[in-house]
């Protein structure tokens, strides 16, 4: 018995995820969501220190240590975020993640204020899609209409006159002429001048 068969180096590596794209979607945002987090976690401390430094004239902030990460998200908040990420197709998932970046620095908001300013770019994704969706709705049925009176101009067109045959007569002819026009058996009533 080889030794490489116990450590299984041989195994090939696994190349497609396991997980669906949705799954995928929900980690990214909610990964995003925390990093974002965590980054005006870090600005805010940066601004109450800046603040102190004015206020005291002294610097004490090598002496300060902060925890990790100290805001968290509730849990209830937290289902209702992954719930709305799961809402959203793959194609959206990075002009989400930009929109927010673009919002973060935009507004610059407080730690708090995160989650509700990831919540309204989901939203707005959200009503976008449903927009969309809607759109190639209509786009189906007026494509499925347009087949079906496609078909009907196609067969009446084949059963067209063509104007251009000699047989027909039109009033443009008998003027061209100079004749008299000769009483007309068409749907339209013939109006003519009392003499």
């Amino acid at each position: 018995m080889s030794l490489a068969s116990w450590f299984r180096w041989n195994e090939p590596p696994n190349r497609i995820s396991q997980r669906s794209p949705t799954e995928m979607v929900v980690e990214t945002l909610m990964m995003e969501l925390s990093w974002q987090t965590k980054q005006a976690e870090k600005q805010q401390r940066e601004r109450e220190n800046e603040y102190r430094k004015i206020k005291t004239g002294v610097d004490y902030g090598w002496l300060v240590s902060y925890p990790k990460q100290s805001y968290d998200i509730s849990p209830g908040e937290r289902l209702q975020l992954e719930d709305m990420c799961s809402k959203i197709h793959p194609s959206y998932c990075g002009p989400v993640i930009l929109r927010f970046r673009q919002l973060i620095t935009e507004y610059e908001p407080e730690v708090q204020e995160v989650s509700r300013l990831f919540r309204s770019v989901l939203q707005e994704a959200a009503e976008k899609i449903k927009e969309e969706e809607e759109a190639k709705k209509l786009a189906r049925q007026w494509n499925t209409k347009n087949k079906t009176s496609l078909s009907l101009t196609t067969f009446k067109s084949r059963s067209r006159i063509s104007p251009f045959i000699s047989d027909i007569k039109t009033i443009s002819e008998d003027v061209e002429r100079g004749t008299q026009p000769t009483r007309r058996i068409w749907s339209m009533p013939e109006f003519r001048n009392a003499k």
